[in-house]
């Protein structure tokens, strides 16, 4: 049965997928969210399917990459918080998860999962069609043009969210 997909949700799920040794994952922190499950029964329910979850479908990173992700997330510090190292899950390792997690919350969330993982997938085709394209014209053409040509490649870039304000700010003018 065919269900729309949930924009809203869809996008909450693509800013939580992170690149990390070069493939696209979701840490376990934010499936248990998207699952709604706890940490402690997705992590059971891993163990006792091992074999299902190859060093490709699910790694731990180091101390070190769990640092470098914190920094580029921005994530807090909260006091208590995490003792142990989040575990990664590949795209292939997010669709085992539906084989063992059989409730009907976890079936309809890896389907938005697995739709969020092919509209990257078609966003980086199309980003590297017209990166190819780009470079074509460039070739047959000009360095009169060149500044055309780096003008359109700053646009094609990652857009960076502004940084956010800290504090209490006057939204009116008035004392």
């Amino acid at each position: 049965m065919s269900q729309a997909s949930d924009p809203a949700v869809s996008r909450s799920i693509e800013h939580r997928i992170l690149l990390l040794r070069g493939e696209r994952v979701l840490l376990d922190e934010d499936l248990v969210r998207i699952y709604s499950v706890e940490t402690k029964a997705l992590l059971q329910a891993v163990r006792r399917n091992r074999r299902r979850f190859p060093s490709d479908f699910l790694f731990q990173p180091t101390r070190q990459e769990v640092t470098a992700l914190r920094s580029q997330i921005v994530t807090s510090k909260a006091r208590g918080g995490r003792r142990t190292l989040p575990y990664a899950f590949t795209e292939q390792g997010v669709a085992m998860l539906s084989s063992v997690l059989r409730s009907e919350r976890a079936a309809q969330a890896n389907v938005e999962i697995m739709r969020a993982f092919v509209r990257l997938r078609r966003l980086l085709t199309s980003n590297a069609e017209l990166e190819r394209k780009l470079a074509d014209l460039e070739a047959r053409y000009d360095a009169q043009f060149k500044v055309v040509f780096d003008a359109i490649r700053r646009l094609m870039a990652s857009p960076h969210a502004p940084p956010r304000r800290i504090g209490f700010h006057r939204t009116d003018e008035a004392s």
